[in-house]
């Protein structure tokens, strides 16, 4: 099936009507397998003799023929000349124009003869690239391209994903897909506030430069700059000296605020710089503004994300400033129109689009919590990318995630590759193609299960983010009724490829995400679960992501074997139970508001949360813990530990310590023993154990356990300035 826009459409229409004209103009390469053309390069241009060799080697493995490369010089019928410029399309567009029985593919600029011979590949000889290690075609022994005159240039200036091919260049090239490294100068594209004025090494000695954030001045690598601060501009226009000097070729840099939310300054003169904009990115606007005059050969690119998101009501970007606007706190289930959460983005949108034509939309698709877990968002991809081409949006970058065993993770990067290049092509069309490709007889069944997840999803009314859990959905999309029917269709699926090696291990690594979900959620369940059975599917679970060379399950880099190894110490049925199974809890200081609905059982029902905060755990903002468990009788025991979630992207830290205290009448405590952390600035996911062990065993009825909190986040974390978190889930007494 031939993807083509409505002009190359009239185009064939017309070649059809004249039959005769069209045969004299046709371009026949090869013949019987045996070359009857070449290729013929304009110039020698690095880019134009990369798409010569990518076109050479496509055009040998589908025919049999390797047509000669030839450099200049006059050309002859047949021959596919590569080179020279047009008008007729912009940056990394091409035309194809047959004259003379020779075909010439011309570049508007950056990639376009490369993409222009990827077009041509997939067009006309019918090669699909499917991932990175799966190339299709089906052999044309002769090959006779017809009359075209044709230009395109992509629907945006740059496009990125983090598809887990991109370390292949050829896939790369196919997908179109550029990388910061090849736009940004010194690959500074994102959050660089801290690497272009390092507060370990301007901290100490200008705090002013950084934010004043509750009353005072925090350096560190998440803060942010004093932007109304007439030095922190100098020093800036110091170091990106050196950093242009050090980077020629390249003219765009971000400079841009770092990782964290409400982290900006709030001294008197950035404050009231704010309340006149009505949004901190005036603050940002005008700061960036001046170093666009200061180099005006420059392009600056700038975040406007999470407290920057709003556009100022006054300040207007100058031409050379790029506006980098992120959608990271919307809800994905449903279009970016039709949520609070959306539309709150989509005024943003709006309100950039109305005083910029240089906007850079930052999109996400990826659950970073859980990646390796089902996210049914494919009917939003296109209305979605065709909402930023609509609002001015000239560069996107399509965060769908880039590891191995995503949800149908090679069918996202697909999709988003074409849709960045064209917004508008059918999107029905597109997936059918893919998946009949790449699943071959098993694609039916698969469309049936997305089918089925995304009606479920849209029928229970429970949000899809970036932050999700399968648990969230376990009376919904992910309900056991549901589960049992997913689960026939892959079984399905397999049987149908069983003789087609590639093809099942495509269904296999796609159903990776399913059996990650039975994981977690049967860990969930008190009771009902068959440990052996659970054995099993861990067992499977390991297998298969070690064959298919899946390293992560979140964005902190949490490995599938290091959970599946936690999941039989952790998760799986235990044989010795802890005396607090059952306690009743008895609050002094209580938890913060939202977690009070579970805190009462979620301590001692013996169920361990997992690594996403929102299921099993009670958290603490900012606050020490209180609290008294009654055991019901008096109890002989050695060991109290109670049980920590350390998951630093959330802003959720250990505290600095606890206490155990017992009781036989809940009021005269005697000391039972401490426990203290150490600074943790490892980004993994962890469980940390808080755990006192007694010399002699001790009775008691009355256990309270006393948590002392980190009070707010250090320097070098994303909420510098603010309240920490920290959540346990689970007393265990032995």
């Amino acid at each position: 099936m031939k993807l083509i826009n409505a002009k190359s459409a009239c185009l064939a229409a017309l070649a059809c009507a004249i039959p005769v004209a069209a045969a004299t103009a046709q371009t026949t390469i090869v013949r019987d397998g045996k070359a009857k053309g070449r290729i013929v390069l304009v110039s020698d241009d690095g880019t134009d003799r990369r798409a010569a060799g990518l076109l050479q080697d496509f055009i040998e493995r589908v025919s049999g023929a390797r047509l000669d490369i030839a450099e200049g010089g006059r050309t002859a019928k047949g021959d596919i000349v590569i080179g020279g410029t047009t008008a007729r399309a912009g940056e990394d567009g091409f035309e194809f124009v047959t004259e003379d029985g020779r075909l010439h593919v011309r570049s508007g600029g950056g990639k376009g003869s490369i993409y222009g011979v990827v077009t041509l590949l997939e067009q006309e000889l019918g090669v699909e690239c499917l991932a990175p290690d799966y190339y299709r075609w089906e052999a044309m022994p002769t090959i006779t391209l017809p009359e075209m005159d044709v230009a395109e240039t992509p629907a945006f200036r740059y496009r990125q994903t983090q598809s887990y091919g991109l370390g292949d260049e050829t896939f790369k090239d196919w997908y179109r897909l550029e990388t910061p490294e090849e736009m940004f100068v010194g690959g500074m594209w994102v959050h660089t506030f801290d690497r272009i004025l390092p507060s370990t090494r301007f901290g100490d000695e200008h705090p002013e430069y950084y934010s004043l954030i509750n009353g005072e001045r925090r350096p560190g690598n998440h803060s942010q700059w004093c932007l109304t601060n007439p030095a922190v501009l100098r020093a800036a226009i110091v170091q990106l000296d050196s950093i242009f000097a050090a980077n020629p070729g390249l003219k765009m840099i971000s400079v841009s605020q770092n990782d964290g939310n409400y982290t900006n300054c709030s001294c008197e003169e950035c404050k009231a710089v704010d309340e006149y904009e009505g949004s901190p990115s005036g603050n940002l606007i005008r700061f960036v503004n001046k170093l666009a005059e200061h180099y005006p050969d420059k392009e600056f690119s700038t975040l406007a994300y999470l407290f920057t998101m709003q556009p100022p009501r006054h300040v207007r970007p100058l031409p050379n400033v790029n506006i980098m606007l992120c959608d990271i706190d919307c809800k994905r289930e449903v279009p970016l129109t039709d949520n609070e959460s959306g539309r709150d983005f989509m005024r943003a949108l709006e309100g950039w689009s109305a005083i910029t034509d240089n906007i850079f939309v930052w999109d996400y698709g990826i659950n970073f919590d859980n990646m390796v877990a089902p996210f049914p968002n494919f009917h939003i991809i296109q209305k979605n990318i065709q909402l930023f081409k609509e609002h001015n949006a000239t560069m996107h970058f399509s965060q769908i995630g880039g590891n191995r065993g995503g949800d149908f993770m090679e069918l996202r990067g697909y999709l988003a590759s074409k849709l960045m290049w064209n917004p508008y092509y059918d999107m029905d069309s597109l997936v059918t193609r893919f998946m009949d490709s790449y699943y071959g007889a098993a694609a039916p069944y698969l469309r049936r299960y997305m089918d089925l997840q995304q009606g479920a999803l849209l029928a229970s009314h429970q949000p899809l983010w970036i932050y999700d859990s399968p648990i969230s959905h376990k009376d919904g999309m992910l309900c056991p009724q549901l589960i049992k029917m997913y689960n026939e269709l892959f079984d399905q699926a397999e049987q149908s490829v069983a003789g087609d090696s590639a093809r099942l291990a495509h269904v296999r690594l796609s159903r990776l995400p399913l059996q990650y979900s039975e994981l977690e959620i049967a860990r969930t369940r008190a009771e009902g679960n068959d440990p052996a059975e659970m054995l099993a599917k861990l067992k499977l679970f390991d297998e298969r992501t070690r064959l298919f060379g899946v390293r992560t399950l979140n964005e902190r880099n949490n490995s599938p074997e290091e959970y599946c190894k936690l999941y039989k110490e952790r998760f799986l049925p235990r044989k010795e139970q802890s005396k607090a199974l059952g306690a009743h809890v008895e609050w002094i200081l209580p938890p913060s508001e939202a977690y009070r609905p579970i805190a009462d059982a979620a301590l001692t029902d013996g169920l361990y949360g997992g690594t996403t905060y929102v299921e099993s755990w009670v958290g603490w903002e900012g606050k020490d813990a209180a609290f008294v468990i009654d055991l019901g009788e008096e109890k002989e025991f050695t060991t109290i530990s109670t049980d920590f979630l350390h998951q630093l992207g959330a802003w959720i830290l250990l505290p600095k310590g606890g206490r155990y205290s017992i009781s036989d009448d809940n009021k005269e405590f005697r000391d039972f023993g401490s426990f203290t952390f150490p600074d943790d600035r490892d980004v993994k996911v962890k469980f940390v154990e808080g755990k006192v062990t007694s010399p002699t065993p001790v009775k008691a009825r009355y256990i309270k356990v006393e948590v002392q909190t980190l009070g707010t986040c250090p320097a070098w974390h994303y909420g510098v300035g603010y309240p920490a978190w920290f959540f346990l889930d689970e007393v265990v007494v032995e």
